[in-house]
């Protein structure tokens, strides 16, 4: 599962990155060291450039950052507040969830993060006990791509030339390597080389991009205790993913952290 995670880097930054332009249009509100659903976030997405009229160039794919709502609302969805339940996709429902059908086809995105946090219970995974909060990154400052999936609404009585609601949520794996003794479930990472497939929006299947990152990937990610200070989702600065391990007593935990959200479609 995936439900804080940490987007800290500029749009520049990012555009360079990931070889993108950025297209946020000043959307995106700033480092966030405690991203929490309904948060505007960043996303990386491939698009065919459309004329003046509209029309798509087959030819050409753009790829650009995209400012985002953590929480994906389906463009069915009569109220966005469904979205507030839809921050995490299982990988093994996504052809099947109406939620997520029309987006895994062609609406696939990268979702850049300097880390993620995850909860482990005093004794390991699936224990009873005090959750710790660990957050796991890439050691030099590396970016980490999630996979996600994006999509647009409008209220059916919207007015033309209403600007519609982009939102996203973040494809999950079973844990695999080092991770499976923080939680069963972790963000489905992809390595540079599968960022053009999985962003290629022509390709309507990509069943065979769902694999766990490589097991050189797996093994580098540094797995960090940190302040259960991240618990409370008014906390946001850069000390919320230092090393720490000197705190007996536990802020209260805001989210549930035990199993992936559900899509109720």
């Amino acid at each position: 599962m995936c439900g804080r995670y940490s987007q800290s880097k500029d749009p520049a930054t990012l555009a360079e990155e990931f070889d993108a332009v950025d297209a946020t249009d000043g959307a995106w509100p700033g480092p966030e060291y405690n991203v929490a659903p309904t948060t505007t976030v960043i996303g990386v997405v491939d698009r065919h450039p459309r004329d003046e009229q509209g029309r798509a160039d087959p030819q050409r794919l753009e790829r650009s950052l995209r400012a985002m709502r953590w929480g994906l609302v389906p463009g069915w969805a009569d109220d966005p507040k469904i979205g507030n339940r839809m921050i995490n996709a299982r990988s093994d429902s996504l052809t099947s969830k109406p939620a997520f059908r029309r987006a895994v086809r062609g609406r696939r995105c990268l979702l850049p993060a300097d880390g993620w946090y995850e909860w482990q219970r005093d004794g390991g995974a699936g224990t009873s006990g005090r959750k710790v909060p660990y957050f796991i990154t890439l050691p030099g400052g590396k970016s980490i791509a999630f996979a996600g999936l994006w999509e647009t609404w409008r209220p059916k009585d919207a007015a033309k030339g209403t600007p519609p609601l982009i939102s996203t949520t973040v494809v999950t794996i079973d844990a695999a390597g080092p991770l499976t003794e923080i939680h069963h479930r972790m963000p489905l990472v992809l390595p540079a080389e599968r960022w053009r497939a999985w962003l290629d929006p022509d390709n309507d299947d990509p069943t065979d991009l769902l694999e766990p990152p490589p097991p050189e990937l797996l093994t580098s990610f540094e797995l960090r205790q940190v302040s259960t200070m991240v618990n409370n989702v008014a906390n946001h600065g850069p000390e919320l993913i230092e090393e720490r391990h000197d705190e007996p007593e536990q802020v209260g935990l805001d989210l549930d952290l035990d199993a992936d959200v559900p899509a109720t479609q």
